[in-house]
């Protein structure tokens, strides 16, 4: 089953207003229901929001996301991960 508009009108002649469930192929309404002339002004309205239903839309999808990983402060210098020289333990003494 499709969800069909809903449109409001006004009557310009007595201020009669109401809202009415139609087709977006329906014609405009011209006579007001309550008074009977022809004086009634469709309204322009928000309508409902916008929503989604079913799976795939949630509000992390389209979170920005950073580009490089956040530099260190302080000025320390990224680890080489054991490419540069390896510290000399000192020698021992023996007594003897």
């Amino acid at each position: 089953m499709f969800s069909m508009p809903t449109y409001e009108y006004v009557c310009t002649k007595c201020g009669h207003d109401f809202e009415i469930v139609q087709s977006m192929k329906d014609a405009t309404l011209k006579k007001c229901p309550k008074c009977g002339k022809s004086a009634l002004k469709r309204l322009v309205g928000a309508g409902a929001g916008l929503i989604f239903k079913g799976t795939g839309f949630y509000i992390t999808d389209y979170k920005n996301k950073p580009d490089k990983p956040a530099k260190k402060e302080g000025g320390e210098k990224p680890s080489t991960g054991g490419t540069g020289p390896k510290p000399v333990a000192p020698a021992s003494t023996a007594a003897g």
